[in-house]
């Protein structure tokens, strides 16, 4: 298994094959040589839009991945979005969560938990505005905590809402929409039976496959 394809994949359909063939993806370029950016043929990478879209099919191809396979989707990986198929969700939950405790109980990020718990499912600005990050110094204080909650395996992302236009098409780069793990795959999906080290093991033995020449540092950076 290699983290990257023999070829550059051209659609959607052979994207989803890839991730579920190495279970775990960054969505863009990370300096690791692996990610579905890396992954796909240049022409499915950004382009100048000419037609008022994205120009970017990679990027509009999210919600679809994220609905065709189940796979968890949200800033996982130091920071950056990544696919993690249901194979491998449990055991990767299962270990960031003991090293990401629970937010104590005042604090933003169980705000935000507790908020969703309410609504089922919210996309950012609205989620932002009822826990009261309105102001744009504020806004980007509120991605941090996302961000956060996300590493944590507390929320992901369950789709992406775009706005249309007069004569229904689409524009604009979507708003994530965030819910909580549990309420979209259920809570024995969240769960195993492994203590947190087990669940470390079994995802380094993993990544090992798809990197064979790195060491503990190097896996241990990828899972912190």
């Amino acid at each position: 298994m290699k983290p990257l394809p023999e070829r550059p994949l051209l659609s959607c359909a052979e994207l989803i094959d890839f991730i579920n063939e190495v279970g775990i993806l960054p969505l863009l370029r990370n300096g690791m040589n692996w990610s579905a950016q890396e992954a796909v043929d240049p022409v499915c990478d950004y382009q100048e839009p000419v037609d008022g879209g994205t120009g970017w099919p990679l990027w509009d191809w999210k919600g679809d991945i994220i609905k065709q396979t189940g796979c968890a989707y949200g800033s996982f990986i130091n920071g950056n979005a990544t696919f993690i198929t249901q194979q491998f969700w449990a055991d990767f939950c299962n270990y960031r969560r003991s090293v990401m405790p629970k937010p104590e109980p005042d604090s933003v990020e169980a705000m935000i938990l507790e908020v969703l718990d309410r609504n089922g499912s919210m996309i950012t600005r609205d989620l932002r505005s009822i826990c009261g990050f309105d102001t744009p110094k504020l806004r980007s204080k509120f991605g941090k905590y996302i961000t956060r909650l996300n590493m944590s395996c507390r929320i992901v992302t369950e789709d992406f809402v775009y706005p249309v236009d007069k004569k229904g098409k689409r524009y604009g780069w979507g708003w994530a929409l965030h819910t909580r793990p549990e309420r979209l795959f259920g809570a024995d999906a969240c769960s195993t039976s492994h203590t947190p080290e087990q669940s470390y093991q079994r995802l380094r033995e993993h990544l090992e496959q798809l990197f064979p020449d790195s060491d503990e540092t190097f896996f241990r950076y990828l899972l912190k």
